[in-house]
């Protein structure tokens, strides 16, 4: 079939049909696309049909057929350029609304919009009749303060005009202050909305101003309430005779906690001893935060609000206050603590020969960096071999044959073992793995980055990550397995869905160009080991890194939900979130719905605890993006004092505005604009990944290596500019041919992106 076949047939579908919905698998069975260029085509058609407002999709591979009212309601989208845009509800293509027909709405709010009568030859235009809820009305920024008022200037992009604000409202801000402001009025008949200031957070460009200013960016705190302070500081880390009484004591056995080297909150330990013949008692610890805090008091509705600590790059921003999370909670060594643990006996093969759950009293005998660990490993030849040859220090291996050596050395070899053992099941059973290196600052004592390294995941972390993982499971598994004909009690999953279909579909062809082959169908199983294989045939690679950013883009994003779907990531059927409740609020209803769930009590009511998990969800997305802001900041404020140095780099996003380059060296990442290619004029490819030069036929493709020189640093936008100095020539790869003439290449969107770390799975 052709392609405009394709459309004709897929339009009388879905007029046909237009309550129903339907997904790519059934729609490549309605045209009968067997073959990988027939199913792209279909994926054009469906595209050109969502862009000409034909068919709507909700971007997870299901589409349905458009059909709009005249009055609808959604979410406003703010731009600069008063290019502003509405999002319906039903997840259809947004819709322009001009700023003349904006109502002044502000970006994020609820809004009730008409639509406008289409105008031949032009896009379709929305007018916002009613503001119905508004989302945010406070903005950050730099004041300018004249003789007798004020504007606050904001970079961001969703307001086109400064913030006035009268000189009885200025708070005594002064020019060049970072300060927060509340527009607190919007006249009809003015450009620019009137506003009041009500914090003043440094002078710009101070280290704790600027991370202040984008906590408030996001909305997030960056004090704590001096009231719960106190009510923090009333709590007795005491533990009476009758509590130990009421618990499971091991303070007698082996335990410790590995964390980073800065680390203050220690939220879980292991512990481990001989169990009967040739098995293990491996205790999984996680420290009691839901016996000091009580469901409602204060300490809990500021946490539940909060719902996640901050980590900025120089900070951590708690969800607990001090006093709980890094004294009378955190497992500290040579302290008896609460805990609530998950006691497991291993065989030793890391089968489990039975489990259960308890609320402990514990010691610590020993706090370990990760390093410390690590090195402890080497020292000991139980380190995997990709993690000696990774580049940095490594100790001199012991003599083969000789006594293990270290602190408890024996213990964590064992654990090690162990957990090996148990992460080698979890990817059998088909599990994806995603290493992915991060970067990390060296700051000095006035915040400012001096250098950087990369964070790579090595035995240590996955020791403590393998354990950790196995008590989630565990614990969720008690919960939500229950027997034919049950229905399990609410409770909240950590839930991760089935790759994008659609994404799938482009993950596949962007590979082949590379000889790489992938299953996009079959069970969820077959194809997550073909990612997995894919992502292994790919290491060392020239293009490793374009092959994992490429496939992360099809993943879904893990979140919380009483509904349970599984973790397709990890490949648990069953799967939540116990080990962090010092830093993560889910953790802490776990807590309380087990211990509940324990003493026979009754099922809680499902429509709050879906709620708190999408408030829980939406606020560690929040608290990522601002990490993620913290680190660009940084990056821009360290290549800063690099202008006009050259690095080598890889090309880490390509868009239709520009390329994104990642500096190998310090994996500061910054933009080449499309402006300063001046050899020819270049079309983005989005399914490729790549510029193309319509003169010279020139690729710049997602991978490649290119020298780039340092031209710009924009602290304020967080903005990195290079410009491009050479390709970096390495051995060629198979290139797809070229676009046909006529083909669509140029205006639309795309760029390959990081996924949020693998600690938030």
């Amino acid at each position: 079939m052709k392609k405009q076949a394709i459309v004709d047939l897929l339009l009388d579908t879905f007029n046909a049909h237009p309550d129903e919905s339907f997904n790519v698998k059934k729609i490549f069975q309605l045209v009968d696309a067997k073959n990988h260029p027939t199913k792209m085509l279909v994926m054009d058609a469906l595209e050109d049909l969502v862009l000409d407002d034909y068919v709507n999709t909700d971007g997870h591979g299901n589409y349905t057929a458009a059909v709009r009212s005249n009055v609808m309601e959604g979410t406003f989208r703010r731009k600069r350029n008063g290019h502003n845009s509405f999002e319906p509800d039903d997840g259809g293509k947004s819709i322009l609304v001009c700023e003349r027909n904006s109502m002044h709405a502000l970006d994020g709010d609820r809004v009730r919009v008409s639509m406008m009568a289409r105008r031949s030859g032009h896009t379709r235009e929305a007018e916002v009749t009613e503001i119905i809820q508004r989302a945010n009305d406070t903005f950050v920024g730099q004041l300018q303060v004249e003789k007798g008022f004020g504007f606050l200037v904001t970079e961001g992009r969703s307001l086109a005009n400064d913030i006035f604000i009268p000189k009885d409202k200025l708070g005594g801000g002064k020019t060049g202050d970072k300060a927060v402001v509340k527009i607190i009025e919007w006249p009809t008949d003015t450009k620019s909305p009137i506003g009041k200031v009500v914090d003043i957070l440094g002078r710009q460009g101070e280290n704790n101003a600027e991370m202040h200013a984008i906590l408030a960016q996001y909305g997030l705190p960056y004090r704590y309430p001096a009231n719960v302070e106190k009510a923090a500081e009333k709590l007795q880390p005491d533990i009476t005779p009758e509590e130990i009484a009421r618990r499971e004591d091991f303070r007698g056995v082996t335990t410790f906690t590995i964390d980073p080297k800065d680390a203050k909150d220690f939220d879980d330990a292991l512990s481990i001893r001989r169990a009967e013949g040739q098995n293990w008692e491996v205790g999984v610890h996680i420290a009691d935060v839901s016996h000091y805090v009580k469901e409602g008091d204060i300490i809990d509705r500021e946490a539940q609000k909060r719902a996640t600590s901050v980590y900025l790059v120089d900070r951590t921003i708690p969800m607990l206050p001090e006093r709980l999370c890094n004294y009378i909670c955190s497992l500290r060594p040579d302290e008896d603590k609460l805990a609530y643990s998950v006691i497991f006996v291993l065989d030793d093969q890391a089968h489990i020969v039975r489990w259960h759950l308890a609320h402990t009293v514990i010691r610590s005998n020993r706090r370990f960096a990760y390093e410390e660990v690590q090195a402890m490993l080497e020292r000991n030849r139980q380190a995997s071999p990709e993690d000696l040859t990774a580049p940095g220090d490594h100790p001199e291996p012991l003599p083969e044959g000789a006594p293990l050596e270290g602190e408890y050395a024996e213990e964590i070899v064992t654990l090690n073992r162990l957990a090996k053992l148990l992460r080698a099941a979890r990817f059998k059973n088909g599990a994806i793995g995603f290493d992915r290196a991060e970067v990390r600052f060296e700051i000095d004592d006035k915040g400012h980055p001096v250098s950087t390294y990369v964070k790579v995941a090595k035995d240590a972390n996955k020791l403590v990550e393998e354990f950790m993982l196995l008590a989630n499971r565990t614990v969720a598994e008690s919960i939500g397995r229950v027997g034919k004909g049950k229905k399990p009690k609410v409770f909240p999953y950590r839930i991760h869905d089935v790759p994008d279909p659609e994404k799938l579909e482009k993950l596949r062809a962007f590979i082949t160009k590379f000889g790489y082959r992938l299953r996009t169908e079959g069970s969820k199983t077959d194809i997550s080991k073909s990612l997995n294989a894919l992502l292994q045939e790919a290491k060392g690679k020239k293009e490793e890194n374009a092959v994992e950013m490429v496939a992360l883009r099809a993943m879904m994003k893990a979140r919380y939900s009483i509904h349970n779907i599984g973790h397709y990531g990890l490949m648990f059927t069953y799967y939540t979130h116990f080990t962090s409740p010092i830093r993560r609020y889910p953790d802490t209803m776990v807590h309380r719905l087990l211990t509940r769930y324990a003493e026979g009590g009754r099922s809680v009511n499902a429509a709050k605890y879906e709620e708190l998990c999408e408030h829980s969800s939406d606020m560690e997305q929040i608290a990522a993006t601002a990490e993620r802001a913290s680190i660009k900041y940084k990056q821009v404020e360290f290549m800063a004092d690099r202008l006009g140095e050259e690095f080598t780099g890889t090309i880490s996003g390509v868009t239709e505005f520009g390329l994104y380059v990642e500096v190998d060296e310090n994996k500061c990442e910054g933009m080449i604009p499309m402006r300063t290619l001046l050899d020819d004029y270049y079309e983005f490819d989005e399914r490729n990944y790549c510029l193309i030069g319509r003169r010279t036929h020139h690729r710049y493709n997602l991978g490649d290596k290119v020298k780039i020189r340092v031209e710009r640093a924009n602290l304020e936008r967080r903005q990195l500019d290079f410009s491009i100095i050479s390709d970096v020539k390495t051995p060629a790869a198979p290139q797809p041919s070229l676009p046909k003439k006529g083909a669509k290449s140029a205006g639309r969107k795309g760029k390959a992106k990081q996924a949020p770390k693998g600690r938030r799975r």
